[in-house]
């Protein structure tokens, strides 16, 4: 497909910095193959840097808090095994796995690893450097008191989904509104030697019904000010990170791959990143009220214009667009 598209403008691929009349699959797989991907990753840094203060203080994040807010998730992506013996997972299966760390002001990610997909999620957090105030929101993949001390050491704050195999002790219990959903607000000590000697410190145990699932969930979190349904709804916001892996996987084309080899399909996830962070820039400072998918589809159609940016976005007539969009919950109509 983009070989076929890029051909038909062969007299124009100079403008794209090849340097070959005619472009094939071959030459793409081998600049996957063979340049460094950390050259990618280390721009991907240089762009969530920028986006970071342009969406600092982005007023469509719902809560009242301060200091950042990020949410860490992972997804996995598939591979054929065939082609990628390096990346064998499980059962005839091959995959990579990107841990990430997304900034909920901004649904921007703010930091990301690519590993093997066997690689335990919990190992992203020995990687993290903790920002202080900021809140780190995880599930219950991410659970281990001695790495939850960490960030509690940090000055940070974590809000986390409990196990139900905890052994703890209520100290004090604080009285809630039930009808906002709160089950229980308590300040909790741990009971088992092991998990003491890990997290020596009283911790805030905040159990919360979700009417949308019909179900009761119980959260841990080191943050003693603020009010219990805040904790609550900071978890919600958790969900974000689901919606971006989505938006990647299905708008970047993150799973049709050019190149079999670890570097090659690190170098495109870290491109993917890149654009995506990049169209996220654009809309921020041209002040774009399109949202990201359609400036993305403007651009991807675009690259031999000669316009600025916001002249293009802004005349490109977009009919009936929001029929041809999945139907899917959306994640940046901002």
């Amino acid at each position: 497909g983009i070989v076929l598209c890029l051909n038909a403008h062969c007299e124009k691929l100079y403008h794209l910095g090849f340097r070959i009349k005619k472009l094939t699959l071959t030459t793409l797989t081998r600049a996957n193959e063979n340049r460094n991907w950390k050259i990618y990753f280390d721009l991907a840094e240089l762009l969530m840097k920028r986006t970071h203060k342009l969406y600092a203080n982005n007023n469509d994040f719902n809560l009242e808090i301060e200091g950042s807010v990020y949410a860490l998730d992972s997804t996995v992506i598939e591979l054929c095994l065939t082609n990628f013996k390096w990346a064998y997972f499980e059962l005839g299966k091959s995959a990579v796995k990107i841990h990430t760390q997304l900034d909920l002001k901004g649904n921007i990610p703010a930091f990301f690893v690519i590993s093997g997909a066997k690689t335990h999620d919990i190992n992203f957090l020995d990687i993290l450097e903790f920002e202080a105030d900021a809140f780190y929101v995880m599930d219950r993949g991410y659970f281990d008191f001695e790495r939850l001390f960490k960030i509690n050491s940090a000055k940070a704050f974590f809000v986390i989904r409990a196990k139900k195999s905890i052994s703890w002790k209520r100290i004090y219990s604080y009285s809630v509104d039930k009808t906002s959903g709160l089950r229980c607000d308590q300040t909790i000590g741990l009971k088992n030697f092991y998990a003491k000697k890990h997290y020596p410190e009283k911790l805030r145990r905040v159990k919360y019904y979700d009417k949308e699932t019909d179900r009761c969930y119980v959260y841990l979190t080191n943050n003693f000010n603020l009010d219990a349904k805040v904790i609550a709804d900071l978890y919600k916001n958790r969900w974000q990170i689901e919606l971006f892996f989505k938006w990647i996987k299905q708008h970047l084309r993150i799973e049709v791959f050019w190149g079999y080899s670890g570097n090659a399909v690190k170098t495109q996830i870290c491109i993917a990143i890149c654009a995506f962070l990049l169209v996220a820039i654009l809309k921020k400072e041209l002040k774009i009220e399109r949202d990201l998918y359609e400036i993305l589809q403007i651009l991807s159609i675009s690259q031999f214009e000669k316009m600025p940016v916001n002249t293009l976005v802004s005349e490109f007539d977009l009919q009936n667009f929001e029929d041809q969009a999945p139907k899917q919950a959306c994640l940046f109509n901002f």
